[in-house]
């Protein structure tokens, strides 16, 4: 396989291109390295590669006539990608992909980058290995030719290897140990040293998914899983967002369509569909706020029949989830209620289908925002009945979260709808 690096800074792939596995390909004649100095394609005594960028800025740019001359001088350059912080993420499955061409050409950019008319003379793909900014693209470089090249037949010395390995199944690799069996009291543990390949198969395999789940259960949702695999992840205690999380739904004070300050009608499909909701994503509670006492009543008397009358003999599963949901006359007792359970004052956050155009609004809070006080604080998340939020609960609020369908002239979800895919967004996760 050849690799064709273009740099500013050939030799700084001496060392790290040379040694270990990475070495021996190269000296096998496996991998080939053809450096690529774009310097000795810049004109003038200095050789100069960079200049400021048009539009003022700091920083210099890598000028684009010696990079497309270096581009040019290349026979065969096969895939071309580009190290940049742009780029889609450097993967396994990617690193996988780039092992099967014959030829891969790397641009490592330095300084702010290059000359962006690069990328509409070379057919060019962005490629990140990480969301961080580093001094060049050369650190990456080796990164990607590290992963790519030990997918080749021949580079490690087993080449089901890379079958076993981190990402490989989706998943994280289990844990290995090696002589002796017993250092300072730490022991390796006895089914790898059983000679039982069965159990030691079943072992890695429940440790490779329980390593995944405590480090990285972002990789769950694409990972291949068996029955057998998921029954034994749910065997295992996770750490879950949602039970900082509590959902309140106002019926007063909303608004109609025209902006007039009003009192919406308690549904049963609403109490329903949020508390199984909130039941099923392991909330820690859903309230419903009216003063207005008939309307008070009448979701007592749902609530009743469905946690203490014949609804619960009918439908345990039902009853299980109706019992989170508590009725008060206003935000302010569901906060109190929250604080009495968590020693904490919840911070509290509003939805709304429309962006806020109030004079002086901050910006939307993001799904992430809020994530990052879930893993701190117990919060409160308003949702409106009507047309929206009156403006007194809303300036109760530290923000309003963004829109669902904030880019689309089309958002008018149910609430139940709205409910659902917010704290499933929110959550963000599937375990």
């Amino acid at each position: 396989m050849n690799f064709h690096i273009v740099s500013i800074f050939p030799h700084y792939f001496e060392s790290p291109l040379s040694s270990g596995l990475m070495g021996k390909a190269v000296d096998s004649g496996l991998v080939n390295l053809d450096h690529v100095d774009v310097r000795q394609f810049a004109g003038g005594v200095h050789k100069s590669v960079d200049d400021r960028p048009f539009g003022g800025g700091p920083g210099m740019l890598l000028k684009l006539d010696p990079m497309v001359k270096a581009l040019s001088s290349i026979g065969s350059p096969g895939r071309m990608l580009m190290l940049s912080p742009r780029g889609r993420p450097l993967t396994q499955a990617r690193a996988r992909e780039l092992s099967q061409e014959s030829d891969v050409t790397l641009i490592c950019g330095r300084y702010e980058g290059i000359d962006e008319r690069i990328l509409d003379l070379f057919p060019i793909e962005l490629v990140s290995v990480g969301d961080f900014v580093l001094n060049g693209g050369e650190a990456g470089a080796v990164c990607l030719m590290e992963s790519v090249a030990r997918l080749l037949p021949g580079f490690m010395g087993h080449d089901d290897s890379g079958d076993e390995e981190s990402f490989s199944a989706g998943l994280l690799e289990y844990p290995h140990y090696t002589r002796p069996d017993d250092w300072d009291g730490l022991s390796v543990p006895e089914v790898l040293r059983s000679g039982d390949h069965g159990r030691i198969e079943a072992w890695r395999r429940e440790r490779s998914l329980e390593t995944t789940l405590a480090e990285r259960p972002d990789l769950l949702p694409t990972a291949s899983l068996s029955v057998e695999d998921v029954d034994f992840l749910r065997t295992l205690s996770r750490n879950r967002l949602g039970r900082n999380l509590y959902i309140a739904l106002c019926h007063y004070p909303v608004v109609n369509r025209h902006g007039e300050k009003v009192a919406v009608s308690v549904t049963n499909l609403d109490l329903h569909d949020m508390a199984r909701v909130a039941r099923s994503y392991g909330l820690g509670g859903f309230y419903a706020t009216t003063p207005i006492q008939d309307q008070k009543a009448l979701a007592g008397q749902l609530l009743d029949h469905w946690r203490e009358g014949a609804g619960t003999r009918a439908n345990p599963d039902r009853a299980e989830a109706l019992s989170l949901v508590k009725v008060f006359d206003d935000i302010e007792a569901a906060v109190l209620d929250i604080e009495a359970q968590t020693g904490q004052c919840p911070r509290l956050a509003a939805t709304s289908a429309r962006l806020d155009r109030r004079k002086k609004a901050e910006d939307a809070l993001t799904y992430a925002e809020v994530r990052t006080w879930l893993a701190n604080s117990p919060v409160l998340l308003i949702f409106g009945t009507g047309h929206g939020l009156a403006e007194e609960v809303l300036s109760k609020a530290e923000g309003l979260l963004r829109p669902l369908r904030y880019l689309d002239d089309y958002n008018h979800l149910s609430v139940r709808s709205a409910v659902a895919i917010i704290v499933d967004r929110l959550i963000a996760d599937e375990y």
